[in-house]
């Protein structure tokens, strides 16, 4: 498959998961959606990454070694799909906890923008927002969640 077709099919393949985790973060079938894109993506990620791997110059021992590496457009898609991957599970991972400790969904909608546009940033953004409405800085999964802020916002159903 061309490298370009298969980089747009990527970029549209996210768009939906991160429209559901922004609009309507508690139906039951976002998060499966969200995390069966990131897994279907990340197999596109393995059969991308096999006929590169081992191949061509740079490696990940120095900044010019990653930028030699970069340098093979097959290489940087595969690390631009790494990016979507991991960008989409940590948005899924922003709402599905904002839910369970009763967080307004308002309040997390700018941190998934910046982790769909600034990965890092945006996580760092709902690490902070979370530490400021919980008065402490924990990412304890077995703490209680907390009471939810409206009737019918409970925490997300678990997945079997």
């Amino acid at each position: 498959m061309d490298l370009e077709a298969l980089f747009s099919i990527c970029n549209a393949a996210v768009v939906p998961g991160w429209l559901l985790l922004a609009f309507a973060p508690r139906w039951r079938w976002t998060q499966r959606a969200t995390l069966g894109t990131a897994a279907a993506l990340a197999l596109v990620y393995l059969v991308a990454i096999i006929p590169t791997f081992g191949k061509g110059e740079g490696g990940f021992g120095s900044l010019h070694g990653v930028a030699q590496l970069f340098a093979r457009r097959d290489v940087l898609l595969v690390g631009w799909i790494h990016y979507l991957v991991f960008d989409l599970f940590t948005g899924s991972w922003e709402a599905r906890d904002a839910a369970r400790l009763g967080i307004p969904h308002w309040a997390v909608v700018p941190c998934l923008a910046l982790t769909l546009f600034f990965g890092p940033v945006g996580f760092l953004a709902y690490l902070a927002l979370r530490a400021a409405l919980r008065r402490r800085f924990d990412v304890d999964e077995a703490a209680p969640a907390a009471t939810p802020a409206r009737p019918g916002e409970g925490p997300l159903p678990r997945s079997p």
